[in-house]
């Protein structure tokens, strides 16, 4: 049988080297290009003819930016509705990536399950964050790390420990999503190896077979509901970050 970590292997299909880079096209970038064609298709399919009484795809892409809309009207207030769009297409992003990992039968492979592509989408976060922080307060920005009326010698121990902590918010908003979709993908293929070895044995391969198939059944409802959950936290905690850098709270 395959390793388990074998499914995470980035595989060239177009080679491709520009100025000392690999810019190649691999199965990863194929998969991230179905993400977004299927989110295209989806809000194209939603929106091209509009309904004052929506059909359900009408009905479901509204629900969806309704969503965001809410999450930033909430942790942001109303200032943070101009951020609803690059919310949105991060969060269907996320949770389309981590979705599409989860089709057995087609080779799928999950974009989100490397750190790379987390880490990247976690900086675009956490840059965006800095310039409207600076753009909109200037040099106050960095009071965002300073405690007001603190004996001063603590003071500086916090703002330090602030300062580290928001250094370090990409590098944990990245690692979450990729070790939850790494490690529910692992165990989705320990368990599948396990029914099929489990259900050779002889004359009860149904008896043997079927306990790690009901687990991995239930495994994968589960990996249904972290790719939402882990996609809805995602867009939660970069909503927070976005509160810090408008209302400096």
């Amino acid at each position: 049988m395959a390793s388990p970590m074998e499914q995470f292997a980035i595989r060239t299909i177009t080679p491709l080297h520009a100025g000392g880079y690999d810019l190649s096209f691999t199965n990863s970038s194929l998969w991230m290009a179905i993400a977004t064609a299927a989110i295209g298709a989806f809000l194209f399919i939603g929106t091209a003819k509009p309904q004052l009484v929506p059909g359900r795809m009408q009905a479901a892409v509204e629900y969806l930016y309704d969503f965001v809309r809410n999450m930033l009207r909430e942790n942001v207030g109303p200032e943070g509705l101009q951020f609803a769009p690059l919310l949105f297409a991060i969060f269907v992003f996320v949770l389309v990536c981590n979705l599409l990992g989860l089709i057995p039968w087609v080779g799928a492979f999950t974009p989100t399950s490397h750190i790379s592509v987390t880490l990247g989408l976690a900086l675009l976060v956490f840059v965006i964050v800095v310039i409207v922080g600076f753009a909109k307060h200037g040099l106050h920005f960095f009071s965002l790390f300073w405690p007001k009326d603190t004996f001063f010698p603590l003071a500086v121990f916090v703002a330090a420990i602030e300062f580290l902590s928001f250094l370090s918010r990409p590098f944990t908003l990245a690692i979450r999503l990729f070790a939850n979709m790494t490690a529910g993908h692992v165990l989705l293929k320990v368990f599948g190896t396990f029914v099929v070895t489990l259900g050779s044995f002889g004359a009860l391969p149904y008896v043997f077979g079927v306990l790690p198939l009901a687990v991995n059944v239930a495994l994968s409802a589960l990996e249904v509901l972290i790719a939402v959950v882990q996609a809805y936290v995602f867009a939660l905690l970069a909503s927070i970050y976005l509160n810090d850098a408008v209302n400096l709270h």
